[in-house]
């Protein structure tokens, strides 16, 4: 199916940060008090805003995570960005493929504005994204798996939700765009593809995508 518009997602999607913020999430939390291991991550906070990392955290022990606990931790995973940071094997490609052949595409992510910038610029990806094609649970107050984000980049961007595709690769990204009233292709890199519940299409590869969105 030809879509009128593909939304991707940002971290393990476009940018392979997700095994770098998760390992620093990890290590943060547990330096706090709260034992967490990487795999802990993996399932609990991948694809959340930062808001659900500090509700999770409070409803599971009652406790606050300090106020400085953002701040600290994104300049932990930019710094790591910036020395570790790479695209994920395809992306360049299906971007350039994306924009020759005339489909238009976004970026809906859970992470801050300056989160994606920053991957962006050190993977390069910048060139594919001016302020117009990105978009963050900033601009909504509510991260996934609410639907707002789509909803609102479909918005912008003249897309009706049912015209929209999401590529997404956590579960509370597809919860979002099923909720949006979107399909979704779920990608498995890194998630086991029963987690992804209410995909569209399932792919392991981002060369697979071009081929599935013609």
């Amino acid at each position: 199916m030809r879509y009128d518009l593909v939304i991707f997602d940002n971290d393990g999607v476009l940018v392979d940060s997700e095994p770098i913020s998760n390992r620093l999430l990890a290590a943060y939390l547990t330096e706090l008090g709260h034992p967490t291991s990487y795999e802990d991550s993996i399932r609990d906070y991948m694809g959340s805003a930062m808001h659900r990392i500090h509700d999770l955290v409070q409803e599971r022990t009652g406790q606050r995570l300090p106020a400085e606990f953002d701040d600290v931790f994104h300049r932990r995973v930019f710094a790591a960005f910036e020395r570790e940071l790479e695209p994920v094997p395809g992306a360049v490609d299906l971007l350039a493929k994306l924009a020759a052949d005339g489909v238009p595409y976004c970026v809906a992510s859970s992470g801050s504005h300056e989160r994606i910038r920053v991957g962006h610029r050190k993977t390069g990806l910048d060139r594919w994204f001016g302020e117009d094609r990105v978009y963050s649970s900033q601009d909504v107050g509510k991260g996934k798996p609410a639907p707002d984000l789509f909803l609102y980049a479909a918005e912008r961007m003249g897309a009706s939700p049912e015209r929209c595709v999401v590529v997404e690769d956590s579960p509370l990204g597809v919860r979002a765009a099923v909720a949006a009233g979107m399909d979704v292709y779920g990608f498995t890199a890194m998630t086991p593809a029963e987690r992804l519940v209410g995909t569209t299409q399932l792919f392991s590869e981002l060369g697979q995508l071009a081929d599935l969105l013609v």
